[in-house]
């Protein structure tokens, strides 16, 4: 059995191998992710995305997932959510219709609690959200206000950012006030998670 950093059940596993088989088989057609790292999906992707979910509010009740591309973080976190016996809904933003039937078809054939959104962010009312996540989309000025717009009151954004990531806070700092924890990434030695609360306009 194949490893994700936490005790899950064998279900759990299988609905994840058949997930990372999905996409193998897909991103051949499809750039879901860069094939370079395809050799590595599991520690770069899967583990990668997994992690975020422990720093969730407990209760959340709506997770939205904004640009999912290939459902990093957000169809891990409803296999996750699923695992827990969440009543949890993930909602998968994504814009390009080819990646929303590759998402959807993970939905159906892994039998996890999510929908998809096929438009762009910006063109969407508010999701009002009690989680917003997204991995790999924007810098955190732009995400920001992304979360701005799609979180519920006292909801909470979750983004992993790499190396650059003191620049991207300082950055933001100058058109928004928030309050943000930062938790190591288990995947990547100068990467981080940011937890981020309390969004407001200077």
């Amino acid at each position: 059995m194949r490893q994700i950093g936490i005790d899950v059940s064998r279900e759990t596993m299988d609905r994840i191998e058949r997930y990372a088989g999905l996409l193998e088989k897909w991103n051949s057609s499809i750039n879901l992710v860069a094939r370079s790292t395809l050799e590595n999906l599991w520690n770069r992707h899967i583990i990668d995305s997994a992690q975020m979910f422990q720093y969730a509010p407990k209760g959340a009740r709506n997770w939205v997932d904004l640009g999912s591309g290939g459902g990093f973080p957000g169809i891990v976190i409803a296999i996750l959510a699923a695992e827990h016996g969440s009543e949890m809904q993930v909602t998968l933003v994504e814009s390009d219709t080819r990646k929303v039937a590759f998402l959807r078809t993970v939905i159906r054939e892994t039998g996890i609690n999510a929908l998809t959104i096929n438009e762009r962010i910006e063109n969407i009312s508010s999701l009002q959200a009690d989680v917003v996540s997204a991995r790999a989309l924007a810098d955190l000025t732009t995400l920001l206000n992304f979360a701005d717009h799609h979180l519920a009151k006292n909801g909470v954004a979750l983004f992993p950012k790499g190396v650059n990531w003191e620049k991207e806070l300082k950055d933001a700092c100058q058109t928004w006030r928030f309050s943000c924890q930062r938790f190591k990434s288990e995947t990547d030695a100068g990467a981080v998670i940011l937890r981020i609360e309390d969004i407001e306009h200077v």
